[in-house]
């Protein structure tokens, strides 16, 4: 394979415009694909199966009007005036009015109205009439149960639907559904219904809060992944030391993630995506894309200041080199997220086929447009000053003094250094047994966001509950009578750790009702999952006393399955990774110790990472570093997401530090010498990538989407610790423990495995033979 890439790559050198114009077109075809079919990406998390999921979609069929997306407005006073009389009811009745004239907006009014006209024959006001009733025998008051010091907005002894009054009067809720999820709605809706609330409120001084539940695709690029792009750019001009070197990682990267992520998004009209997919694909399609480009233009510029080739035949030689090592790291990444179709949920799968076929042709980018970007730039990658300054570093060995420093002072402690890297991985994983998962929810985000503002005002105006009510459905085979449903009604308002509870709608054949019904606690709490698994324990009783049956979703609904789905599932894709861990790196290694301690090592770096996610996001530690005041579940995708990326990741510095220090001890280094050698040639460019990487995803964290944000964290963490903590100082320190023995393998196993070359020894071997008549001696005596 090394003789197939260094021809290519001498071949793109030469062919750049060909190569580069083919490069151009499909990014201009990808461009005017999306042009034709803008993007369609959503928020929605859907785990088809689970018990939430199965209520909504029979919702959807039996009573359409209360399963479309929900929208939830918050109207508070900002002069602390009471917002139900005056001036500022008739800007609120506005307000209320124009959303519900909104496109894809539900006016109720008009379907109150129709059952209004139908008179005795109505069963919504039978059953709405049989609740009262059943209430004011319960609390003495009608409709005390159900609202429990909420009140309904009534003007001219007519309630207005949807709305709700403080008891201080201060704010209103108004509660309406749009005509299809909001990840199915137009382009813009969102932000239409929004700002015609804010335009007649605003003049009152009425504050028009959204809730979570009303949040557009995020903003994919922002600040923070400009700066972390930056970043990587100013560690690529001190890695090369070259303006011009630097560029050609960079926009070879960019060109991959515009087909990769772009590609993605052309299909998106398709084939249903989550914007986390959106965003996890150009995580990476940046930083393996940046790292990659890096390490060929890396080994390219060896070639021509160490042995005075061409540029030319540096090209090729780094792609048939360097570019087998790129290609045998990507497949590794490539191979990690395909594993996540063994999960079996369509989410994961579409997220993982998209960031695949980003790592894919990001790969494809490095090792086809990339020698053609070198071609454009011929002997000018490498200036005089940097041949000069080669020369005299030729001289020492061109050992980087720090590298040869550390792995030196590692190999003579070798098991201080191994000791006390499990000590503190081990300590940064503390939290993780305490991990929590769930989905975020208004409190998630930042204070400074309209979301997390709406969350605090309904929570300190009405009750945390109130931000994630809960929708029960009781079906039947045929009409509930009204009777029936207000037992039912009664029933759920007695359930310990329940606020309110209404009727929410009711089918054409009355045989699916919907009730809404408000938890004490806050969406993520213990105490609310506990309401959820107790209204499901009580299916039967409700099936006994009723004849109907029960289901539940909402928000704490689905975030509980889909964590249970994901809790379930880990252990299964964890045991896939580690199996494939340990075979690829036999392959790879030709080793039976070095595939154990990648894996011990990718596995403390997994533990670390959930153990610091936790702690941030979950428990608020260290968060003001990050600009963040908001706690929240760890988010259930993460641990199944940060087990596949960081897997591929890790593997790719192992396979770039650990060949090097394979390619040491083929040269004739033995022991701990072999060590110290591969270690001071790779240990530069794999903490520059590690850099690159870092950067990149840290950029991420500083994203309004508290999704983006703890993944963008928990890849930068991990890099950290894997590059770091693991592959920079453990690593080293166990090889070095085992020294030749290192590389021992059964002979048996010798003669089955492949020989994969992935460091390019027998091209540079073959390439070189007729350059020397007696090849020159290689060792620790003549480094």
């Amino acid at each position: 394979m090394s003789s197939l890439l260094y021809r290519w790559g001498r071949s793109a050198f030469v062919g750049r415009w060909w190569v580069a114009g083919i490069w151009a077109l499909i990014i201009v075809g990808i461009a005017g694909v999306m042009v034709v079919s803008p993007p369609q990406l959503s928020n929605e998390i859907r785990i088809d199966g689970t018990p939430a999921q199965e209520v909504i979609d029979d919702l959807t069929e039996r009573l359409p009007e209360a399963a479309g997306g929900q929208g939830i407005l918050a109207f508070h006073s900002t002069d602390h005036q009471r917002v139900d009389q005056g001036r500022k009811l008739i800007a609120l009745l506005d307000a209320v009015d124009r959303v519900y004239r909104t496109d894809h907006v539900i006016d109720v009014r008009k379907a109150m109205a129709a059952e209004v006209a139908k008179g005795p024959d109505s069963r919504l006001l039978q059953a709405s009439a049989a609740i009262a009733q059943a209430q004011t025998q319960t609390t003495g008051t009608p409709g005390g149960a159900a609202t429990a010091g909420a009140t309904p907005l009534v003007v001219q002894d007519a309630p207005v639907p949807g709305v709700l009054i403080s008891p201080d009067g201060q704010t209103a809720l108004f509660q309406f559904t749009f005509d299809a999820q909001t990840f199915e709605l137009p382009e813009g809706t969102i932000d239409d219904t929004i700002a015609v609330a804010a335009t007649a409120a605003g003049r009152e001084d009425i504050d028009v809060l959204p809730s979570s539940t009303m949040v557009a695709v995020p903003e994919l690029v922002g600040v923070g992944e400009i700066v972390g792009i930056v970043i990587a750019a100013l560690v690529l001009i001190v890695t090369l030391g070259s303006l011009v070197a630097a560029g050609l990682p960079l926009a070879s990267a960019l060109s991959g993630v515009a087909v990769g992520v772009g590609g993605a998004f052309a299909i998106s009209s398709f084939v249903p995506m989550h914007s986390l997919t959106a965003v996890l694909g150009l995580m990476l399609g940046l930083a393996v894309g940046i790292d990659y480009a890096l390490f060929i233009v890396n080994r390219q510029r060896h070639f021509i200041l160490d042995q005075g080739l061409t540029a030319h035949e540096a090209t090729g030689r780094a792609i048939g080199t360097a570019g087998s090592a790129v290609f045998f790291a990507g497949t590794t990444v490539v191979i990690a997220l395909l594993a996540l179709t063994v999960v079996q949920i369509q989410l994961l799968t579409t997220m993982a086929l998209t960031a695949a076929a980003t790592v894919v042709i990001a790969v494809l980018s490095a090792l086809t447009l990339l020698p053609a970007l070198l071609g454009f730039v011929g002997e000018r990658i490498c200036s005089a000053g940097a041949r000069a300054t080669a020369q005299a570093a030729h001289e020492n060995g061109s050992v980087h003094r720090v590298a040869n420093g550390w792995s030196r002072m590692l190999v003579k402690h070798r098991y201080v250094a191994a000791l006390g890297a499990l000590v503190i991985g081990g300590i940064l994983a503390a939290p993780m047994p305490a991990m929590d998962l769930g989905l975020p929810s208004g409190a998630s985000y930042h204070p400074d966001t309209l979301q997390r503002q709406s969350y605090d005002v309904v929570d300190e105006s009405f009750g945390p509950g109130y931000n994630g009510p809960l929708v029960v459905v009781a079906s039947a085979p045929a009409p509930i009578p009204a009777g029936r449903l207000a037992g039912i009604h009664t029933d759920l308002a007695a359930i310990d750790g329940v606020t309110a509870t209404s009727l929410e709608g009711l089918s054409a054949d009355g045989t699916t009702a919907a009730f809404s019904v408000i938890p004490d606690t806050t969406p993520t709490s213990q105490e609310t999952g506990d309401l959820v698994t107790g209204i499901r324990d009580r299916a039967g009783a409700f099936a006994d006393a009723h004849g109907v049956t029960i289901g539940v979703t909402g928000f704490s609904a689905l975030a509980i399955d889909v964590s249970d789905r994901l809790t379930d599932v880990l252990p299964l894709y964890i045991a896939v990774v580690v199996g494939l861990s340990l075979v690829v790196l036999l392959a790879v290694f030709r080793s039976v110790l070095v595939p154990i301690k990648a894996t011990v090592g990718f596995l403390l770096s997994v533990a670390a990472t959930f153990g610091a996610t936790t702690a941030v996001f979950q428990w608020g530690w260290a968060q003001p570093l990050f600009g963040m005041d908001a706690t929240s579940p760890v988010l259930s995708l993460l641990p199944v997401i940060i087990t596949g990326v960081l897997y591929g990741l890790a593997m790719d510095y192992e396979v770039f530090l650990v060949s090097s220090m394979k390619e040491a001890h083929v040269h004739g280094y033995t022991g701990r010498d072999s060590v110290v050698r591969g270690f001071g040639v790779a240990s530069r460019v794999v903490v520059a990538a590690a850099m690159i990487m870092i950067s990149v995803f840290a950029g991420f964290v500083y994203n309004p989407d508290p999704m983006i944000a703890q993944v963008g964290f928990a890849l930068a963490f991990g890099i950290v610790v894997d590059a770091f903590l693991v592959r920079m100082t453990l690593v080293p320190a166990v090889m070095a423990i085992f020294g030749d023995n290192a590389w021992w393998l059964p002979r048996w196993l010798d003669r089955i495995l492949p020989d994969l070359d992935i460091e390019g020894d027998k091209l540079t071997a073959r390439l070189d033979r007729p350059r020397s008549a007696t090849p020159e001696p290689v060792g620790p005596g003549h480094a």
